[in-house]
């Protein structure tokens, strides 16, 4: 036999192990970092902790563990768990709906279960609660371990902390829908109408409804006792510290409503903002305004207008001037986010009907097309508990929650018009 034909047969003993191995064996281990897939999901109050580096603290029995992970295809996996607390504790775990156990033993190792799992495509949920410690905790768990002949590429999950995507992922995927407004216009008004009924009003939801390129406005759920309508213009001065703006690039406030905050926000982007708490109810229907024009001095002036149903009438939010702008709107668009990482596990869901236009002529161009789009956590597919589409004459977002089911991103949506533009008389707006 030649060196050649030694060198062809070595590969194709090589190829076959590999490909018997992936059939027959349990050869492919899967680390899924729980710093990024985890949450406590407990009813009662508790101490112990999840950071970038998984499950830190574990000492109270009645915290549990919430992980979650999706594949594509049907597959069977074997269950393990990367302890780093060197204890000698012991936890259940529910996977789906069924239950199994690990032991540890002081060496702070990866422990598997014997027992294989079948699933089937879409969302999984594994649950850990602990059952015995001899130490301070039950375990210190950096990931979740699976082991499968299935292919690593059906499996999605917050992969790894780049960029603090650990974060990002925990909160779940941001979602928009980007108006084709006429291009050959200049926009002066954005007109929207949001609801969210009963049930999908997540607290740390913040559900924008009048986006544009310089800035947002919509409302948010805070807490169980609080909720804001929140309007920010972003300084042309790139910073997460507000800070650090040059005077000649801050967002300069005009003027803002009745019982309105108003200052400077930073973190992601800086520039100024405005809110009002408002207790907005689930189910009723919201109208937002925005009016955008340069004022000839090399700055232009943004202004938003938020219509209560309960309070009948056009409410101020604010008015900022923003420097070394000269522009009108553009880029009109709405997405939903979680801005709380802690409960990004919740879901919520949206309703935007009723898109309009103003040019600077005076004439009302309905926007009834959208595209599609998401976050880098929903782009990369860490996660994919996203939908979005049409339904009736109103485009809907929908994050969170785990749900199986998602809308592939980038395409468009087109709801059915209403011919009617509203009726705002705008001599009358505070």
């Amino acid at each position: 036999m030649t060196k050649h034909s030694k060198w062809l047969l070595a590969i194709l003993l090589s190829t076959c192990i590999i490909y018997a191995s992936n059939i027959y064996g349990q050869s492919i281990k899967i680390s899924i970092p729980l710093g990024g897939n985890c949450f406590i999901t407990s009813k009662e109050k508790t101490t112990d902790s999840i950071a970038d580096a998984g499950i830190v603290k574990w000492a109270e029995a009645a915290t549990v563990f919430s992980i979650y992970f999706r594949n594509d295809q049907p597959c069977i996996v074997q269950l393990g768990l990367a302890d780093a607390s060197k204890g000698r504790g012991s936890i259940s775990a529910l996977v789906d709906e069924n239950k199994t156990s690990f032991s540890f033993n002081n060496k702070g190792a990866e422990v598997f279960d014997k027992k294989r799992f079948q699933l089937t495509p879409g969302y999984h949920h594994i649950q850990l609660k602990g059952l015995k410690k001899t130490g301070e905790n039950y375990a210190i768990i950096t990931d979740l371990l699976l082991k499968t002949d299935a292919p690593d590429s059906i499996f999605h999950f917050v992969r790894e902390n780049s960029g603090s995507r650990y974060y990002w992922g925990r909160r779940g995927p941001s979602l928009h829908l980007n108006y084709q407004a006429p291009e050959d216009k200049n926009i002066e008004w954005f007109y929207n109408e949001l609801t969210v009924n009963k049930g999908d009003d997540a607290i740390g939801s913040y559900f924008m409804a009048n986006g544009f390129k310089e800035g947002y406005f919509g409302m948010q759920v805070n807490s169980d006792s609080e909720r804001h309508i929140l309007f920010s213009v972003w300084s042309p001065y790139s910073t997460d510290d507000p800070a650090s703006i040059p005077d000649d690039e801050k967002i300069v406030l005009l003027k803002k409503g009745k019982n309105v905050h108003a200052g400077e926000f930073g973190s992601e982007g800086s520039g100024g903002q405005s809110y009002m708490n408002y207790p907005w109810t689930a189910g009723n229907t919201y109208r937002f305004l925005t009016h955008v024009k340069p004022d000839d001095k090399g700055n232009t002036v943004f202004t938003s207008y938020f219509f209560a149903p309960e309070e009948k009438e056009w409410m101020l939010l604010a008015s900022f001037q923003r420097p070394k702008t000269d522009t009108w709107l553009t880029r009109p668009h709405s997405f939903v986010e979680n801005f709380i990482d802690s409960i990004g596990l919740l879901h919520r869901r949206c309703f935007y009907g009723n898109q309009w236009a103003l040019d600077t002529e005076g004439y009302w161009h309905e926007l009834t097309t959208a595209f599609f789009t998401g976050d880098d956590i929903a782009n990369v597919h860490y996660r994919m508990d996203y939908k979005a589409g049409v339904d009736g004459n109103t485009f809907f977002l929908q994050n969170g929650g785990f749900s199986s089911d998602y809308t592939p991103l980038k395409q468009y949506f087109s709801r059915r018009a209403n011919k009617v533009p509203p009726k705002i008389d705008f001599d009358k707006l505070p």
